[in-house]
């Protein structure tokens, strides 16, 4: 299994990025998704997860509003909009696959991609 991240980068504060993850070497439809970031200094913590139809997603108090994720099963990939940023949004953002129900459990998700770093300036 293997999950790719990219799309980060450097954004001033009130910008947007749009986050993608391509998975290949499971039946991604059948795979709920997350997202995940881990910020300098910080324990990893959950930022958002989407069921495998994209019908239901769950997102952090902190990013609810602001960040959107979706998904496209017929190209393998989850996405992450993310928009209104702050510099509190600076981190490696990781997605993640999980074959099961809703959890926002890092531990509950076994494959994960390689992150990819999102820098907020204010």
């Amino acid at each position: 299994v293997q999950l790719q991240a990219s799309g980060g980068g450097l954004v001033q504060a009130g910008g947007s990025l749009r986050l993608s993850c391509a998975a290949s070497g499971l039946t991604f439809g059948s795979y709920r998704m997350g997202w995940f970031r881990r910020a300098p200094g910080k324990e990893r913590e959950f930022v958002a997860t989407i069921d495998w139809s994209g019908s239901r997603t769950y997102y952090a108090d902190s990013v609810n509003g602001r960040f959107t994720i979706s998904r496209d099963n017929a190209k393998n990939t989850v996405y992450l909009q993310m928009s209104s940023l702050k510099p509190e949004d600076t981190a490696v953002y990781y997605c993640a696959s999980h074959y099961g129900g809703t959890s926002y459990s890092a531990d509950s998700y076994r494959n994960w991609g390689q992150g990819t770093q999102v820098t907020v300036s204010s």
